[in-house]
Protein backbone atom coordinates (compact mmCIF):
# COMPACT_ATOMS: atom_id res chain seq x y z
CA UNK A 1 0.00 0.00 0.00
CA UNK A 2 2.61 2.13 -0.72
CA UNK A 3 3.32 5.17 1.89
CA UNK A 4 -0.10 5.61 2.90
CA UNK A 5 0.73 5.15 6.54
CA UNK A 6 -3.11 6.34 7.53
CA UNK A 7 -4.37 3.49 5.49
CA UNK A 8 -5.91 0.05 6.76
CA UNK A 9 -3.33 -2.68 5.82
CA UNK A 10 -5.53 -5.57 5.85
CA UNK A 11 -2.36 -7.86 6.25
CA UNK A 12 -1.65 -6.41 9.34
CA UNK A 13 -5.18 -6.95 10.55
CA UNK A 14 -5.47 -10.04 9.55
CA UNK A 15 -2.32 -11.32 11.92
CA UNK A 16 -3.83 -9.20 14.81
CA UNK A 17 -7.19 -10.83 14.52
CA UNK A 18 -5.55 -14.35 14.29
CA UNK A 19 -2.55 -13.09 17.71
CA UNK A 20 -5.62 -12.31 19.51
CA UNK A 21 -6.89 -15.72 19.54
CA UNK A 22 -3.71 -18.16 18.63
CA UNK A 23 -0.77 -18.93 21.49
CA UNK A 24 1.99 -21.19 21.85
CA UNK A 25 1.46 -24.99 21.53
CA UNK A 26 -1.75 -24.10 20.09
CA UNK A 27 -2.79 -26.27 16.58
CA UNK A 28 -3.83 -24.14 13.57
CA UNK A 29 -4.31 -24.85 10.29
CA UNK A 30 -3.43 -22.93 7.14
CA UNK A 31 -6.10 -24.15 4.25
CA UNK A 32 -4.65 -22.65 1.53
CA UNK A 33 -0.52 -22.41 1.53
CA UNK A 34 0.26 -21.22 -1.40
CA UNK A 35 3.37 -19.73 -1.17
CA UNK A 36 3.80 -20.28 2.47
CA UNK A 37 3.70 -16.70 4.18
CA UNK A 38 0.48 -17.86 6.44
CA UNK A 39 2.27 -21.34 7.11
CA UNK A 40 5.04 -19.37 8.27
CA UNK A 41 3.37 -17.10 10.21
CA UNK A 42 1.46 -19.79 12.15
CA UNK A 43 4.47 -22.05 12.77
CA UNK A 44 6.26 -18.75 14.04
CA UNK A 45 3.52 -18.65 16.24
CA UNK A 46 2.30 -21.66 17.66
CA UNK A 47 5.95 -22.36 18.08
CA UNK A 48 7.76 -25.44 18.57
CA UNK A 49 5.32 -26.91 21.07
CA UNK A 50 2.18 -26.36 18.65
CA UNK A 51 1.54 -27.80 15.27
CA UNK A 52 0.08 -26.31 11.79
CA UNK A 53 -1.39 -28.49 9.02
CA UNK A 54 -1.25 -26.43 5.80
CA UNK A 55 -3.08 -27.50 2.55
CA UNK A 56 -2.75 -27.45 -0.89
CA UNK A 57 -3.17 -29.38 -4.20
CA UNK A 58 -0.23 -27.92 -6.23
CA UNK A 59 3.12 -30.00 -5.30
CA UNK A 60 4.70 -26.24 -6.25
CA UNK A 61 2.93 -24.79 -3.49
CA UNK A 62 4.33 -27.61 -1.07
CA UNK A 63 7.73 -27.07 -2.57
CA UNK A 64 8.05 -23.31 -2.22
CA UNK A 65 6.44 -23.59 1.64
CA UNK A 66 8.69 -26.03 2.68
CA UNK A 67 12.13 -23.84 1.27
CA UNK A 68 10.09 -20.70 3.16
CA UNK A 69 9.90 -22.26 5.91
CA UNK A 70 13.82 -23.73 6.35
CA UNK A 71 15.08 -20.38 4.95
CA UNK A 72 13.32 -18.83 8.12
CA UNK A 73 14.45 -21.42 10.51
CA UNK A 74 10.88 -22.08 11.61
CA UNK A 75 10.35 -24.52 14.08
CA UNK A 76 9.64 -28.17 12.88
CA UNK A 77 5.96 -27.95 13.66
CA UNK A 78 4.59 -28.41 10.72
CA UNK A 79 2.73 -30.96 8.47
CA UNK A 80 2.29 -30.19 4.78
CA UNK A 81 -0.76 -31.65 2.86
CA UNK A 82 -0.95 -32.16 -0.84
CA UNK A 83 -4.74 -32.74 -0.53
CA UNK A 84 -7.58 -30.12 -0.95
CA UNK A 85 -8.37 -28.28 2.11
CA UNK A 86 -12.08 -29.76 1.64
CA UNK A 87 -10.53 -33.07 2.99
CA UNK A 88 -9.03 -31.32 6.33
CA UNK A 89 -10.32 -34.46 8.80
CA UNK A 90 -9.07 -37.19 7.11
CA UNK A 91 -5.96 -35.24 8.33
CA UNK A 92 -6.35 -33.23 11.37
CA UNK A 93 -8.33 -34.24 14.62
CA UNK A 94 -9.04 -31.01 16.05
CA UNK A 95 -9.50 -28.60 17.59
CA UNK A 96 -8.06 -26.04 16.20
CA UNK A 97 -7.31 -22.65 17.60
CA UNK A 98 -7.06 -20.97 14.22
CA UNK A 99 -7.45 -21.23 10.36
CA UNK A 100 -6.52 -18.93 7.34
CA UNK A 101 -7.94 -19.09 4.32
CA UNK A 102 -6.50 -17.23 1.32
CA UNK A 103 -8.88 -18.41 -1.47
CA UNK A 104 -8.18 -17.21 -5.22
CA UNK A 105 -4.87 -18.70 -7.30
CA UNK A 106 -1.27 -19.14 -6.14
CA UNK A 107 0.57 -16.45 -6.06
CA UNK A 108 3.51 -16.26 -8.83
CA UNK A 109 2.44 -19.48 -10.10
CA UNK A 110 1.49 -18.41 -13.49
CA UNK A 111 -1.55 -20.84 -13.18
CA UNK A 112 -4.51 -18.37 -12.48
CA UNK A 113 -6.46 -21.12 -14.35
CA UNK A 114 -5.82 -23.17 -10.97
CA UNK A 115 -8.10 -20.96 -8.53
CA UNK A 116 -10.36 -22.34 -5.28
CA UNK A 117 -13.66 -23.31 -6.07
CA UNK A 118 -16.82 -22.94 -4.47
CA UNK A 119 -17.72 -26.27 -4.88
CA UNK A 120 -14.71 -27.43 -2.26
CA UNK A 121 -14.61 -23.77 -0.68
CA UNK A 122 -17.59 -24.32 1.63
CA UNK A 123 -17.19 -27.79 2.45
CA UNK A 124 -13.58 -26.84 3.76
CA UNK A 125 -14.94 -23.78 5.43
CA UNK A 126 -17.64 -26.15 7.16
CA UNK A 127 -15.14 -28.73 8.10
CA UNK A 128 -12.71 -25.93 9.77
CA UNK A 129 -15.79 -24.34 11.64
CA UNK A 130 -16.45 -28.06 13.15
CA UNK A 131 -12.88 -28.11 14.31
CA UNK A 132 -12.54 -24.51 16.17
CA UNK A 133 -12.23 -24.27 19.60
CA UNK A 134 -14.17 -22.51 21.57
CA UNK A 135 -12.31 -18.71 21.30
CA UNK A 136 -10.78 -20.35 18.33
CA UNK A 137 -10.60 -18.09 14.71
CA UNK A 138 -10.84 -18.69 11.30
CA UNK A 139 -9.87 -16.14 8.70
CA UNK A 140 -10.92 -15.94 5.08
CA UNK A 141 -9.34 -13.86 2.83
CA UNK A 142 -11.79 -13.79 -0.87
CA UNK A 143 -10.47 -11.86 -3.75
CA UNK A 144 -13.33 -11.02 -5.94
CA UNK A 145 -11.77 -9.16 -8.90
CA UNK A 146 -12.11 -12.85 -10.40
CA UNK A 147 -15.34 -14.18 -11.34
CA UNK A 148 -14.67 -17.53 -8.74
CA UNK A 149 -13.49 -15.56 -6.22
CA UNK A 150 -16.70 -13.13 -6.63
CA UNK A 151 -18.95 -16.35 -6.63
CA UNK A 152 -17.14 -17.24 -3.31
CA UNK A 153 -17.69 -14.41 -1.75
CA UNK A 154 -21.71 -13.76 -2.38
CA UNK A 155 -21.82 -17.65 -1.47
CA UNK A 156 -19.96 -17.09 2.27
CA UNK A 157 -21.79 -14.04 2.86
CA UNK A 158 -24.95 -15.98 2.53
CA UNK A 159 -23.84 -18.89 4.90
CA UNK A 160 -21.84 -16.49 7.61
CA UNK A 161 -24.99 -14.51 7.73
CA UNK A 162 -27.26 -17.98 8.54
CA UNK A 163 -24.89 -18.98 11.54
CA UNK A 164 -26.24 -18.54 15.05
CA UNK A 165 -24.61 -15.30 16.76
CA UNK A 166 -24.74 -16.22 20.10
CA UNK A 167 -22.13 -19.14 18.78
CA UNK A 168 -20.07 -17.92 16.24
CA UNK A 169 -19.14 -14.01 15.15
CA UNK A 170 -18.60 -13.39 11.97
CA UNK A 171 -16.93 -10.15 10.95
CA UNK A 172 -16.66 -9.00 7.01
CA UNK A 173 -13.87 -6.36 6.45
CA UNK A 174 -13.83 -4.38 3.53
CA UNK A 175 -12.53 -1.31 1.31
CA UNK A 176 -16.22 -0.10 0.50
CA UNK A 177 -15.39 2.22 -2.14
CA UNK A 178 -12.87 -0.80 -3.98
CA UNK A 179 -15.57 -3.13 -4.90
CA UNK A 180 -12.60 -5.39 -6.59
CA UNK A 181 -10.13 -4.99 -3.66
CA UNK A 182 -9.76 -8.24 -1.83
CA UNK A 183 -11.77 -8.47 1.64
CA UNK A 184 -11.98 -10.62 4.53
CA UNK A 185 -14.09 -12.73 6.85
CA UNK A 186 -13.28 -13.25 10.34
CA UNK A 187 -15.24 -15.64 12.22
CA UNK A 188 -15.10 -16.36 16.04
CA UNK A 189 -16.46 -19.14 17.73
CA UNK A 190 -17.82 -18.05 21.59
Amino acid sequence: MGNYTHMIDLLQLQKSMILAHLRAGDVAVDFTMGNGNDTLFLSQTVGAEGHVYAFDIQPSALASTEARLAAAGAPENYTLICASHHRVKEFVEGPIKAGMFNLGYLPGSGHKEITTLRSTTMPAVEAALDLLASDGVLLVAVYPGHEEGDLEGQMLDTYFRGLDRRKICVTRIQIVNSPASPFFFVVEKK
